[in-house]
Formats: C-alpha cells, sequence, structure tokens
C-alpha cells in the first residue's frame, strides 16, 4: 500500500504472496497450510485524523483503489490509484492523483514498475523501469524520468517480498523486523530502511468494534491477522544524534493472506486514516 509523498504506499504493503506457516492465537506459530495470497479489489475511504503542531489542514478526502491477482508461479500482479484533496482553508486546497502498476515474480528476482503523480493541474511525472537480482546485486534500468542504469545490493527487498516476510515474522510470533526496501518511487532511485513492529495476533472469531467488508467476508473469516507499523527512514539521510525520524510510518491489520484493513497513515506533519469501504474477491488460477 502507499500515500502524499505524493500520498503513496501501500506496497504495500499491501501486496501478497504464499507462505509456509499459518499463525495461532496466543503469539504461537505452528506449521499448517497457509492459504494462498488473495486476489482480490479493495477500496478504501480516506479522511483526515489529526494535523500536528502549526500545520494547517482542515480535512482530507479522497479514496484508494488496490486491485491484487497472481500467484506464486505466474507472479504478482498490483493496480494501485490513490485521489486525495488537502483542505488548508482559505480554498487552498491541493490535489494528489496517483496511478500505479507494478509486476512482481514469484521468487522476488524480478520487478517491474511505473508510477504516474500529479499534483493539482501540473503536468504528471512519471517513474517506469525495471530491477533484476542477479546474485548479490539488483541491476536497475530506468527509462523514466530519465534513461539510467544502476546497482543495488542484492540484500534489498522488492515490496512483494517485503510483505511476504513481515507475515513470516508474525507467524513465527517475532515483534520487530528490519528490512530495506527498494519500491521505484520518488525518482527511481530512492531506497528506504524500514522497522515492522507487529502486535499479537487477533483470531479470526474475536469480535471486531469497527466491521468492515473483510471482517463481514466469509473468505476472511477464519483467518488470523496481527497489527502491524512499518516505518519509513531515509536510507541517505544523516543523522548527529544516532536517531532518524522517519519519512513516514503505515499502520493496519495484515490477514495471512495479504489483505489489508484499518489503514491508518501517519506523515508525521498529519495523519490520515483509510477505511475499508468496499471488498471483493477476485478469480484466480492456482498453480498447477
Amino acid at each position: 500500500m502507499r500515500g502524499i509523498r505524493p500520498f503513496w504506499r501501500f506496497n504495500v504493503l499491501t501486496v501478497v504472496l504464499p507462505l509456509a506457516l499459518i499463525g495461532a492465537g496466543c503469539g504461537t506459530a505452528t506449521a499448517g497450510a497457509t492459504p494462498p495470497f488473495l486476489s482480490h479489489q479493495a477500496l478504501y475511504e480516506l479522511s483526515l485524523l489529526k494535523a500536528r503542531g502549526n500545520v494547517a489542514l482542515n480535512s482530507v478526502r479522497g479514496r484508494i483503489l488496490y486491485s491484487f491477482s497472481g500467484s506464486a508461479c505466474e507472479g504478482y500482479s498490483s493496480e494501485f490509484r490513490q485521489v486525495s484533496e488537502l483542505d488548508s482553508g482559505e480554498g487552498k486546497n491541493v490535489l494528489s492523483d496517483l496511478r500505479s502498476t507494478s509486476w512482481e515474480d514469484g521468487d522476488a528476482k524480478s520487478y517491474r514498475f511505473k508510477i504516474e503523480t500529479k499534483m493539482n493541474d501540473t503536468d504528471p511525472s512519471v517513474v517506469d523501469g525495471v530491477a533484476e537480482r542477479d546474485g548479490d546485486h539488483i541491476s536497475v534500468k530506468l527509462k523514466q524520468p530519465a534513461a539510467k542504469n544502476f546497482t543495488l545490493d542484492g540484500t534489498i527487498v522488492f515490496p512483494t517480498e517485503q510483505i511476504r516476510r513481515i507475515i513470516a515474522a508474525a507467524q513465527q510470533g517475532k515483534s520487530l523486523l528490519e528490512l530495506t526496501v527498494y519500491d521505484g518511487s520518488d525518482n527511481g532511485e530512492k531506497v528506504y530502511n524500514t522497522l515492522t513492529v507487529i502486535g499479537q495476533p487477533i483470531p479470526g472469531d474475536r469480535a471486531v468494534t469497527a466491521p468492515d467488508p473483510s471482517t463481514a467476508s466469509n473468505t476472511m473469516k477464519s483467518l488470523t491477522r496481527w497489527p502491524v507499523t512499518v516505518s519509513y527512514y531515509d536510507r541517505e539521510a544523516k543523522t548527529n544524534s544516532g536517531e532518524q525520524t522517519p519519512v513516514y510510518a503505515m499502520s493496519f491489520e495484515l490477514y495471512e493472506n495479504g489483505v489489508s484493513r484499518a489503514l491508518v497513515l501517519d506523515y508525521n506533519d498529519f495523519v490520515i486514516a483509510g477505511a475499508l469501504g468496499k471488498f471483493d474477491v477476485k478469480d484466480s488460477r492456482p498453480c498447477k
């Protein structure tokens, strides 16, 4: 899933993959048959939770539409669009429109992406490229915003692999996970250090204080989910104190099949909620 930097970040975090373990209650994990990641479409309604400091922000409204499909054998495709309007008062509104498509190989060896961002009436900025994992490094070829080739460390993960590892850590009862992530955002060259904090598992039969279409879905009712917060740090930023403020953070409840609900997007100056308003399961072809 994704969000305004310009309102972007659902890789997630909002991407999905099959796993080898299934989470059980009480924070433990047992071996079992994990459901494959679910092909689905989700619509999130955005609203302002709070503004901090002296930030003049009266309201936020918008939507995120996220569509995911694929399997471990054919790879995973995602389409993401986020349209958001920020009202700072006195008729000063900022309209952000982000469109993103991506495909990631089931073995996390290849990642293709195209991201188009538009603010108000400006011309859209486009990032288009492909990243290929080869041994101990990753080769990136950008077509836009300018043709460029460069290499990244092979320990860096792509977005779908990031989610796979978060769920795997949750199923093993871990509470912290550090990963370095490349998703093609910003100018296509940005790499983020991430810290994921994982809470106690939520059994599918536990009562929900704020139900939504995912908690009402028969497909989802038996599945475990975890409260997760992922903080993103600029890998290139320097700090003298030894502590670094995240560029932004995402909190959400993550199901073991990759679906996310109850989004909270924290941009330091303001915080946005993303309530799941519509959820549809899509047809998918299992691996042979």
